[in-house]
C-alpha cells in the first residue's frame, strides 16, 4: 500500500518535522508523542492530521492512526457531533446496503494503512486492536473527528461519511483556508 498523501501533501512531505513536532504540541496543548508522518497539511503548511503509530512508546495500544490534529477541524467536528449528526449518519448505515459497504470498505482501507504505519515505527502487531478502526467503522458512526481525520489523510473517495463530515465542516473550517494562529509557528 502506498503511502497516505491527504490534503496538502505529497510522498516527499510525509515526515514530521521539528517544527511540525512544535506545531503540533503548541496546537494539542501537550507534548506529541510517536509522530510516524504528516499526512495532512493546511495551506499554510501546517499540519491538519498526525499519522501517529498504534502501540505508544509508553505500551499502550493506539487504534486511532488519523489523528485530528487542528483545533479549528476539531470543532467544527465536535459542533456536529452535539448537533446529532453521528446519530443520523447510523441510522443512514442501517438501510443504505451500498453506503454501509463503502463504509465497511473505509474500515478495511483504515487498518491497512494503520499497518503500515505500525511497520514504519517499527512496533510490530498490536493484538489488542486487531480490527478495531476508528469512529465506530465498520459498522457505527461514534467519532467524527476520527473520519474526518482519514478522510483528510487520504483524499476523499474513501471514506463516505469522513467525505460528508468534510462537506459539513466546510462553511466554518475548511482545509483549503488558512484558520491557524501564527503563535503555532516556530518563534525560535
Amino acid at each position: 500500500m502506498r503511502p497516505a498523501t491527504g490534503v496538502g501533501v505529497d510522498e516527499t512531505r510525509l515526515e514530521p518535522t521539528a517544527q511540525d513536532l512544535r506545531v503540533l504540541t503548541r496546537m494539542l496543548g501537550r507534548p506529541v508523542r510517536d509522530v510516524v508522518e504528516i499526512p495532512a497539511r493546511c495551506v499554510c503548511g501546517n499540519p491538519l492530521v498526525a499519522a501517529t503509530a498504534p502501540r505508544l512508546s509508553g505500551g499502550s495500544p493506539f487504534p486511532t492512526v488519523f489523528y485530528l490534529a487542528h483545533p479549528g477541524a476539531t470543532q467544527a467536528a465536535s459542533r456536529l457531533e452535539a448537533a446529532g449528526v453521528m446519530a443520523q449518519m447510523t441510522e443512514r448505515l442501517g438501510r443504505d446496503e451500498r453506503l454501509a459497504a463503502a463504509y465497511r470498505a473505509a474500515h478495511e482501507d483504515y487498518l491497512a494503512r494503520r499497518e503500515r504505519i505500525g511497520r514504519l515505527a517499527g512496533t510490530g502487531e498490536v493484538p489488542e486492536i486487531e480490527g478495531v478502526s476508528a469512529g465506530g467503522m465498520p459498522v457505527r458512526v461514534k467519532c467524527l473527528h476520527a473520519l474526518l481525520g482519514h478522510t483528510l489523510a487520504v483524499g476523499t473517495g474513501i471514506n463516505p461519511l469522513g467525505d460528508e463530515t468534510l462537506e459539513a465542516v466546510e462553511a466554518s473550517w475548511s482545509p483549503y483556508r488558512c484558520a491557524c494562529d501564527p503563535a503555532w509557528r516556530d518563534q525560535d
